[in-house]
């Protein structure tokens, strides 16, 4: 059974779950999909087009689902699709997708911290950090386990890798590939994440492994040389593959 405060809004075509608290000042709209043991503390905002997992938390003044900040938005109807074990805090604001993608993904278990905004279009992973008053403009893309400080600013479409930890105050407008340390102004390479992959479980060999990759690839004047040769050192090993991946795949430049 719902628990719903009489102070709160929501349209009766909106389909709701189980065991969800929505409270106080809390406005659900038309055209919204919310699973099981979700929780609306107060004054939360879930427009059209938002598909909600179970067993969130969202936090005074979170705005989910909102009209996309771009201009070529012609009033399509576009999804936000949110996942599983999220904690949104306060002021939280994510898109809904454009035409471009047509939706904004933020899979599970990720901690969105005061402030943060999301995009339209960006594809989330799961088990992310994302610090206080960090933006990320249209269409970025985050892979798992990425650890991204407070206040940065990210361009759009850029890629963020996986187990990645991005120093606070950090402005780029260049993917970030996965396993490292990205900080000082310009942002750079600044190492490997050792400590970040360890906490993951990473033996200190791999994280060797992963090391001597960037230092192979960022010794060559030309990537893809150093990529041909890190893949013949360590056929196999899909961290290295990862890594060789993102950076062809890379359609703004990595950072160096």
């Amino acid at each position: 059974m719902n628990q719903i405060s009489p102070l709160a809004f929501v349209d009766p075509s909106a389909k709701l779950g189980d065991n969800n608290v929505i409270g106080p000042f809390c406005y659900i709209d038309k055209n919204v999909e919310i699973g099981d043991n979700n929780n609306l503390y107060n004054s939360v905002t879930v427009s059209t087009g938002a598909r909600i997992g179970n067993n969130n938390e969202f936090f005074p003044g979170a705005s989910i689902s909102t009209k996309p900040q771009d201009l070529k938005f012609k009033g399509e109807e576009t999804l936000c699709e949110i996942g599983d074990n999220n904690s949104i805090r306060e002021n939280v604001t994510i898109s809904r997708g454009t035409a471009s993608k047509g939706k904004t993904v933020v899979g599970s278990n990720n901690l969105l911290m005061e402030n943060m905004h999301v995009a339209h279009d960006c594809i989330l992973g799961s088990n992310l950090i994302i610090g206080n008053s960090t933006k990320l403009a249209g269409e970025v893309s985050v892979d798992d386990h990425a650890i991204i400080s407070a206040a940065i600013l990210c361009h759009q479409f850029c890629h963020i890798g996986g187990y990645v930890m991005i120093q606070g105050g950090c402005r780029f407008s260049q993917d970030i590939p996965p396993y490292i340390i990205a900080g000082k102004d310009p942002t750079r390479f600044c190492g490997i994440n050792v400590i970040g992959l360890r906490r993951r479980g990473f033996s200190n060999e791999l994280i060797e492994t992963i090391h001597d990759t960037y230092r192979t690839i960022y010794a060559k004047g030309i990537l893809k040389d150093g990529i041909a040769e890190a893949r013949a050192k360590y056929t196999g090993i899909k961290e290295v593959e990862y890594i060789c991946s993102f950076i062809e795949s890379s359609k703004r430049g990595i950072i160096r």
